[in-house]
């Protein structure tokens, strides 16, 4: 009888564990597995019983690095069309706002969205999915938001769903609704919201479909007082809430969803060193999105000093969609963060496992290798964590375990 499924063994090991410091290496470190989860972590030197009689499968990782599978949780990979012609006129000069008045923005992906099918739909997210599954991924959060309307956000949640199942992926599933005001309601914000908070949040809480509610807080998009509509909405119905605060401009959104006790404020370009101190007192992380900042060439920088003052996760995620954060490596989004944010490489590999689980309220089963924990492990081909944030254009995987 063995004693596990899986033993990983001579692995140079990034724990990640919550309030560790240098990755929480362990040098030379094992690995066992039964039933899918971590039930035993020490070195190889520990295991005193004869190897090849303990585990089902012995992999030696001769040196090489296991982190935990890296969590993207903030993405919209779900979604049909494409805005490449869109990117090409802005840097041609043409300005963003005319090329909304023009039909394109947000507004052009939702038409789109709208026109395909269920099987459409699938098929144009799949490649994004994988990609990410490519790059060592084992949990996804995928955003509704582009469908404005009952029916086609519920079409985008259950490509989400079936993105996942079909795949052995995690996937944490938020319903995006208020991310802009759809063409029917145009001029008529007010109705909108409350068809999103008497109607489709209620039904989508029923079907047992979302796990989260987000809103866009912002200028150009929902108003701090119609923000907080739906974070009522979603509490009304036990739903926890995120956020897009404050990437912008300064609406205090980061303190809003920081009132509700959210699990996350996300861009957070403008957040307020006021916000900052609600963020510490409720356990709201701030998810920074370093692809977006980059393509929208921004030079307003999260206040990530403040956040490490005040001691607040940060996750780092890839915003993958289709205007702003065209990507779907979350490897390339953490070198953007350690370059454009000047975030550490240490800081950016905990952004992408135990901070971006806490992001999801998931931070009890993945995230980090510790006993009991979900064995979301990627064995890399490198021994450094920091190889992970350094080298671009190379995919390091080895193996992937979920």
């Amino acid at each position: 009888m063995f004693k596990w499924d899986k033993l990983i063994i001579n692995a140079n090991v990034a724990t990640m564990a919550e309030g560790s410091h240098n990755y929480g290496k362990i040098k030379q470190g094992a690995i066992g597995i039964l039933g899918g989860r971590i039930e035993w972590l020490g070195t190889t030197a520990g295991i005193v019983n004869s190897l090849d009689t303990l585990a089902k499968e012995l992999i030696d990782a001769k040196g090489c690095l296991v982190t935990p599978g890296l969590i993207d949780c903030h993405t919209h990979l779900v979604f049909a069309g494409n805005r490449s012609d869109e990117f090409e006129q802005r840097l041609n000069g043409v300005a963003y706002e005319e090329i909304a008045r023009n039909g394109g923005g947000i507004l052009s992906t939702v038409a789109a969205t709208r026109k395909a099918s269920f099987d459409e739909l699938y098929q144009q997210s799949l490649p994004r999915f994988l990609a990410l599954i490519s790059e060592g991924v084992t949990t996804v959060e995928i955003k509704s938001g582009y469908g404005l309307d009952f029916e086609n956000e519920l079409k985008m949640l259950k490509v989400a769903k079936k993105l996942g199942e079909e795949h052995a992926i995690d996937v944490k599933t938020t319903l995006l609704a208020a991310h802009a005001i759809p063409p029917e309601f145009k001029g008529k914000a007010d109705e909108y919201i409350e068809l999103i908070c008497t109607q489709i949040i209620p039904q989508m809480a029923e079907l047992g479909i979302v796990d989260c509610v987000d809103a866009f807080c912002e200028g150009i998009g929902f108003s701090y007082a119609q923000t907080k509509r739906v974070f009522d909405a979603a509490a009304r119905w036990g739903l926890p809430v995120k956020l897009h605060a404050d990437q912008l401009s300064d609406l205090n959104g980061a303190a809003l969803v920081a009132e509700y006790s959210g699990l996350s404020a996300d861009h957070v370009e403008y957040t307020s060193l006021k916000s900052v101190k609600a963020m510490a007192q409720a356990g709201t992380v701030a998810v920074l999105l370093p692809y977006a900042f980059y393509i929208l060439k921004e030079t307003q920088l999260p206040p990530i000093d403040a956040f490490r003052e005040y001691q607040i996760p940060i996750a780092v995620s890839t915003d993958c969609n289709p205007g702003t954060a065209p990507s779907s490596s979350l490897l390339t989004t953490m070198n953007k963060a350690c370059i454009e944010l000047s975030l550490t490489p240490e800081e950016a590999l905990k952004g992408v496992t135990i901070n971006a689980a806490m992001a999801l309220g998931i931070e009890e089963e993945v995230g980090s290798i510790e006993f009991g924990k979900k064995a979301h492990l990627v064995l890399w081909n490198c021994q450094s964590p920091a190889d992970l944030s350094y080298w671009q254009g190379m995919n390091r995987v080895q193996r992937i375990f979920n």
